[in-house]
């Protein structure tokens, strides 16, 4: 059967240089000619700096292309190269796996760093600036549970959420609560440019009803 189509043949491993480059490097395992051999490689290392001839003038860049003929022969080309045969362990080494962290969110609408603020501040002595920092985390959980739930929350769970995230070492006012201004009605929760649109075509409606009541505007008119 023909092979016709690329995932039918061989993988390519530098596919950037194609496959007649590849082929090459295949023809040089099969000289048997070391000197031979060694003339073909250098032939073909100029033909793989040819396909980028604007990096020609970068560091490192011949060490670079004897470092690809090799990977692309598989690290079986026995050739006189002017710098030595990378080691395939090296380059295609195994990462380390990473430790990922595990934490289990109660409310995940509040989000792990509200949690984690809140903890932090059972250890806070100064009891003024914690009331302040308090005071946002609340209206910040106020705006997370509305854009949750599209109901603005009862305080009672605001301040039940807090007591329960620091194990009952702070509490909050509801009074000082209900007083907090929260930024996140349901007109604020339209974008800026949204916003502004419709406030002016509020503005124009009024303006409208007004002069049709005064007789300066007639419905059908132009």
């Amino acid at each position: 059967m023909d092979k016709n189509y690329n995932y039918e043949r061989q993988k390519l491993m530098l596919p950037e240089y194609g496959r007649h480059i590849h082929q090459m490097v295949d023809y040089l395992l099969g000289i048997e000619d070391r000197e031979l051999r060694n003339r073909q490689a250098r032939a073909v290392i100029d033909v793989m700096g040819n396909l980028n001839p604007t990096l020609r003038d970068t560091a490192d860049f011949a060490h670079k292309l004897w470092d690809h003929l090799f990977i692309m022969s598989g690290f079986r080309l026995d050739v006189d190269s002017p710098y030595p045969m990378p080691d395939p362990e090296t380059l295609f080494c195994k990462p380390a796996r990473l430790p990922y962290p595990v934490h289990n969110v109660a409310r995940k609408h509040y989000g792990k760093h509200i949690e984690n603020m809140i903890r932090s501040l059972r250890e806070s002595d100064d009891q003024q600036s914690r009331d302040a920092v308090v005071s946002n985390i609340a209206k910040f959980m106020r705006a997370k549970s509305y854009e949750y739930n599209q109901e603005h929350p009862m305080n009672e769970i605001i301040i039940n959420d807090i007591k329960r995230m620091s194990d009952n070492a702070i509490t909050v006012d509801e009074t000082a609560l209900t007083a907090l201004k929260s930024d996140y009605k349901q007109g604020a929760m339209l974008p800026a440019g949204n916003a502004q649109r419709q406030n002016k075509k509020k503005h124009a409606n009024k303006k409208a009803t007004k002069l049709m009541k005064g007789g300066k505007i007639r419905r059908g008119n132009k």
